[in-house]
């Protein structure tokens, strides 16, 4: 059997040109406190930057022409970081979780996976609804189907929510996929 490991792909770090690494003829420049500066000769803005004692960095080199603040780099490079950590932390990646029913499942039960459902969606993720089809169940296919149209019913009397995916039949499961609207 073989063993794969998925690996995160890291995403790239955006590189500052900064000083003497600013390869194009003229900048727009900024001061500290972003204030315009005008389009001058790179040389000729760097030369101003070293004046102050700080750096130059070419923040917008897809713009014509490039954009360049008079700021410290180093202090630069660790606000951008932090605002990309910061970003990071209030991201929220939704998740499909799962609640499985059956034909002959108990009312008891069927408040339990709705309660669950509810929580899951209340908690920002999608929810695949599925029933597993055993043997001649699989000959009940269109009761399968309206169980999982009175569980959406019941889902939605308690909070609205919109289907993600109808429910269709692959094999032997019957599944749909809600999300909170």
């Amino acid at each position: 059997m073989r063993i794969t490991h998925r690996h995160k792909k890291e995403e790239p770090k955006k590189a500052y040109r900064f000083n003497s690494g600013i390869v194009s003829p003229e900048v727009l420049v900024l001061d500290k406190t972003g204030a315009n500066l005008g389009v001058m000769k790179t040389s000729a803005a760097l030369a101003l930057a070293q004046e102050q004692g700080i750096d130059l960095v070419e923040i917008n080199p897809k713009s014509t022409p490039p954009v360049a603040k008079i700021i410290d780099f180093g202090q630069f490079r660790y606000t951008q970081e932090k605002e990309a950590r910061i970003a990071k932390a209030h991201q929220h990646v939704v998740e499909i979780k799962g609640v499985r029913l059956s034909l002959r499942i108990g009312a008891h039960d069927l408040e339990i996976r709705k309660t669950q459902a509810m929580k899951f969606l209340n908690d920002g993720n999608k929810v695949k609804v599925e029933i597993i089809l055993r043997g001649r169940e699989n000959q009940q296919a269109g009761m399968a189907f309206e169980m999982i149209k009175k569980f959406v019913e019941d889902v939605n009397r308690a909070m609205p929510v919109r289907s993600e995916q109808a429910p269709e039949k692959q094999a032997n499961k019957v599944t749909t996929i809600i999300a909170k609207s």
